[in-house]
């Protein structure tokens, strides 16, 4: 496979046309770039453990329709799968409510992941929430030692959401843990401060050996560092308006530009590839934002292809 997705499994309820109503949408980031990997041409699979609820085989259909493999087709009855309800207030701003069972999670162990599953891949990507209760903090640096021990190039997304995580310090900390063995970095404006803050985004570079790292700038479009370089990619214009899910649309796009290229390891990369990497996501990012959803929103190629074109974004 192109791209294997490790990391932890949610359902987002969206607002839907009526007060009161929801749109029921399949979610977790790993999940999202799965599936925005594979409709933008590049083979994936998920790994990660659901809860054995009418939401965990829900979304183990959902991965299975967009044709991603499911790595690891075994549900746990001592899980709940995680549930976020998104409430969107009259300036737009977004609010959280997670409904889970504590220390649920997806309870990957180190056996789950499997030599021959990462040996299959050429891109590992894996989600820091994965980092959050043991034994998947252990599942998640088995996963990354093992892609790093096997030459493979490491994706990582740095992504928490304080109303879920802001008694998880230890969850955080293990942040520092998993850095040495990435290649591409990715952060969200928004939780920059969890890998030190600009400073500490450079510094991570540098420290750890980290080939890129790109900060998601919302409708400033997105940052990208290489090589002592900053790649500023302007947003594809959009409508301004709430979603789910568009950062993981830019990185699954992002991901799947890489990949088609051919790009198998970090000499494979280079300043003008990261560029137009970027200005893909961005505009992969944009349609899911104008389409107001998560994974039903995903673009694939042509669409993103099409926009690109449509608004004269190198």
């Amino acid at each position: 496979m192109d791209l294997l997705c490790i990391g932890e499994m949610v359902i987002d309820f969206l607002p839907g046309s009526e007060p009161g109503s929801y749109l029921r949408n399949a979610g977790g980031a790993p999940a999202n770039v799965a599936i925005a990997a594979k409709r933008n041409g590049a083979s994936a699979a998920f790994l990660g453990m659901m809860g054995n609820d009418d939401f965990g085989r829900f979304l183990v259909a959902t991965l299975e329709e967009n044709g991603v493999e499911v790595a690891l087709k075994r549900l746990t009855d001592d899980a709940v799968t995680t549930m976020t309800f998104v409430t969107l207030g009259k300036d737009g701003e977004r609010s959280f409510t997670f409904v889970r069972k504590p220390g649920a999670d997806m309870l990957l162990t180190p056996a789950d992941i499997r030599p021959e599953v990462v040996d299959a891949a050429t891109i590992v990507h894996i989600g820091s929430c994965s980092l959050s209760r043991s034994p998947s903090v252990e599942a998640t640096l088995e996963a990354l030692r093992l892609a790093r021990e096997r030459s493979k190039l490491v994706s990582f997304d740095v992504n928490y959401r304080a109303p879920l995580w802001f008694y998880e310090r230890d969850a955080i900390a293990r942040i520092g843990e998993a850095l040495p063995f990435v290649d591409l970095l990715k952060v969200s404006e928004e939780e920059v401060h969890l890998v030190g803050g600009a400073a500490g985004l450079a510094g991570c570079l540098k420290t750890h050996g980290i080939a890129v790292a790109v900060e998601t700038l919302g409708a400033r479009g997105a940052r990208c560092h290489f090589a002592g370089e900053t790649i500023d990619v302007p947003p594809v214009p959009a409508v301004a308006v709430d979603a789910t899910g568009a950062g993981d649309a830019f990185w699954g796009a992002f991901l799947s530009h890489l990949v088609n290229r051919g790009v198998s390891c970090v000499g494979d990369l280079s300043l003008n590839l990261l560029r137009d990497a970027a200005a893909y996501g961005a505009a992969a990012g944009s349609l899911c934002v104008r389409r107001k959803g998560a994974i039903t929103a995903l673009p694939t190629r042509d669409e993103i292809l099409s926009l690109i074109k449509m608004e004269g974004v190198r």
